[in-house]
């Protein structure tokens, strides 16, 4: 049901300064031109000392932060104003849900249904990923022991950090309606290209099931033997029916298409083929992680004033490559519709190719500015991004 924004705004804030019913808060999504400082909010009453708090928690897609500020001092007004489309209140008698449009409308949706607070303060970061998981000693993470392989370190890291960056992303696309509710008879399918040894394929299947979100996971990698060996697994943890695998290439493979397409560290131009292959099916959600970025490299070698200060150091020609050719990135995706950024998904000190490129399909027609600006990059450098080349579309 539309209603004014303004009165849906201000159900929300009497239902969240009742604190002796209150559930939880969820904050998601982005207003159209509006900007927000994280990808979701999360609030909740929890007890502390005898009195009673909110606990803030806060994730930029990466990493959660949590603080927690007295009831009776939190303003709930200046959360519900921060540019979020997505609003959910909890209350033990129900829910509000609030969905803010292109327009700037409001759609108001009330749920009738008993809740339960639950005001335990847990000061304790949980590990998504138990190390004694049997899939993390298949794929050779966790010894036979259950406990992490001191040379899988950075390894088991960078899974359990990509599953805390696509848990809210995910969550927030399916709350946006960007990605349809999964259900037994249409699964979530989520393509995992150039997957390798499967570290974060067998990850994501095993998770987002352990939170019983149907799935159906694909592992596409060009080897043979990668094959055989995540096939073994699967097999073995008898999870084949919703877990599968192929030995194709990237922009080869006879799958058609996916929900959510991600992409580890996939070598050069195969970030491209991923890109382009998941584009090109309609997928809804795109996380890709590029890896030895050489392809604009080449090409610059007519370089626009006064750039070539920074081309005629090697090393500042080749960081400088690999900056132009995931913005470029981002950017045509963004003229494809999408809602595109860039992000460090783990820390430096763990692997050097820390970069993501995160999009969510929104059907957004691009800006003139938006072509203008990608169009001028490629003039004034004398640039053919391979990525352009494979789609060879532009708005």
């Amino acid at each position: 049901m539309a209603t004014e924004l303004e009165a849906a705004f201000k159900s929300a804030e009497q239902l969240i300064s009742d604190t002796s019913k209150l559930v939880r808060v969820v904050l998601s999504g982005r207003r159209r031109n509006m900007s927000v400082p994280f990808e979701r909010i999360d609030i909740r009453p929890v007890s502390i000392k005898g009195g009673l708090s909110l606990q803030i928690s806060q994730n930029d897609g990466r990493v959660t932060t949590t603080k927690n500020v007295e009831a009776k001092e939190f303003d709930a007004k200046t959360y519900l104003e921060m540019g979020y489309a997505n609003i959910l209140v909890e209350h033990t008698s129900g829910a509000l849900t609030i969905r803010i449009t292109k327009k700037g409308e409001a759609q108001v949706h009330e749920e009738k249904g008993l809740r339960e607070q639950n005001l335990e303060h847990d000061r304790k970061k949980s590990r998504l990923l138990d190390a004694s998981d049997p899939f993390l000693i298949e794929v050779g993470i966790s010894d036979s022991e259950g406990r992490v392989k001191p040379t899988k370190a950075d390894k088991y890291l960078q899974v359990e950090e990509f599953l805390r960056l696509l848990v809210p992303t995910l969550n927030s696309a399916i709350e946006s309606k960007h990605i349809a509710s999964p259900t037994a008879e249409k699964p979530l399918v989520i393509a995992d290209l150039g997957c390798g040894s499967a570290y974060l394929t067998f990850a994501v299947h095993q998770y987002l099931r352990s939170i019983e979100m149907p799935v159906h996971v694909i592992g596409i990698d060009i080897r043979p033997e990668s094959l055989k060996r995540n096939t073994e697994i699967a097999k073995k943890l008898k999870i084949e029916k919703t877990i599968e695998f192929k030995a194709e290439s990237i922009d080869q493979t006879s799958v058609q298409a996916c929900d959510v397409a991600i992409a580890l560290h996939a070598c050069d131009t195969a970030t491209d083929d991923a890109i382009a292959w998941a584009v090109s099916g309609g997928a809804k959600l795109l996380l890709i992680a590029p890896c030895c970025q050489h392809d604009l490299q080449t090409q610059m070698s007519n370089v626009p004033e006064p750039w070539n200060l920074l081309t005629k150091h090697g090393l500042m020609k080749e960081r400088l490559g690999d900056l132009m050719t995931d913005s470029l990135r981002a950017q045509f995706i963004k003229l494809l519709g999408y809602r595109s950024e860039i992000i460090e998904f783990i820390g430096g000190e763990h692997t050097p190719r820390n970069i993501m490129i995160r999009a969510v399909k929104t059907g957004a027609e691009p800006g003139s500015k938006d072509v203008e600006s990608y169009k001028k990059m490629l003039s004034d450098w004398q640039i053919d991004p391979a990525l352009a080349s494979r789609l060879n579309v532009l708005p």
